[in-house]
């Protein structure tokens, strides 16, 4: 559907090398576009999408490795065009390690102020509730002892004395925010501001943003699959 140019990061030493030396080895050519969602992103390399037939479930391919999170937020973040490595979830992957092989493009959306401030503070509530799940861990054999007694009133004192020290702790905690520099690009440019620090964002396109949103428009099947294949030819230029 025509070319991009993308540059890595060297801020993500790990993920540049590995994509360089697939591309350099011919693993992406012929794979496809396998997952599309409009003012979202677009996803690829998995291996297993070469040549595959209409209706086949892509996305579970990859090398035999994941690669380490080398997440950089805020100097690296979802705003449109980045390029970002696709990983399993957190309940089967809370290292929240990359995907050998297969990555995305961010297409994302342009926000308004409001939204973010919205966003900042669920991102405040999910960081107390961090707190909250840490403290529940610590006093595991606790819980399970009330509950094994099926003392409800044991339980709910404990709950009320572990909410005040999650709100303690998080009176002490610098609050999670997007930066200014970061809010103008989402509210100018666009993106994905919601999956900033939980994938890591090595790359973007520089050149051929307009090709992105061609791939984007396209009509998809059910999971996602562009109903026509849309096959790519990664080159390596330095």
């Amino acid at each position: 559907m025509g070319d991009m140019v993308a540059v890595l990061y060297d801020e993500t030493p790990l993920h540049r090398d590995n994509f360089l030396k697939l591309a350099r080895e011919g693993y992406y050519d012929g794979t496809l576009f396998h997952r599309v969602i409009k003012d979202f992103m677009v996803q690829g390399g998995d291996p297993d999408s070469k040549g595959a037939p209409a209706g086949k479930q892509l996305g579970t391919g990859g090398p035999s490795y994941t690669i380490p999170a080398e997440m950089n937020y805020p100097k690296l973040f979802h705003k449109k065009g980045a390029l970002a490595a696709a990983r399993t979830g957190d309940e089967v992957n809370p290292e929240r390690r990359s995907s050998g092989s297969q990555f995305y493009i961010v297409t994302g959306k342009v926000y308004k102020e409001g939204e973010l401030r919205q966003m900042e503070q669920q991102m405040q509530m999910q960081q107390l509730q961090q707190v909250f799940n840490n403290l529940c861990l610590q006093h595991r054999d606790e819980i399970i002892t009330l509950r094994k007694n099926r003392d409800q009133a044991g339980l709910q004192a404990l709950q009320e004395r572990l909410e005040k020290e999650t709100y303690a702790q998080g009176e002490k905690m610098e609050k999670v925010s997007i930066p200014a520099d970061v809010k103008e690009v989402y509210t100018s440019l666009g993106g994905t501001p919601f999956l900033d620090g939980q994938y890591t964002v090595f790359g973007e396109v520089i050149e051929g943003l307009d090709v992105v949103d061609k791939i984007q428009a396209v009509a998809t099947a059910p999971g996602d699959r562009p109903k026509e294949d849309i096959t790519m030819t990664v080159e390596v230029t330095e």
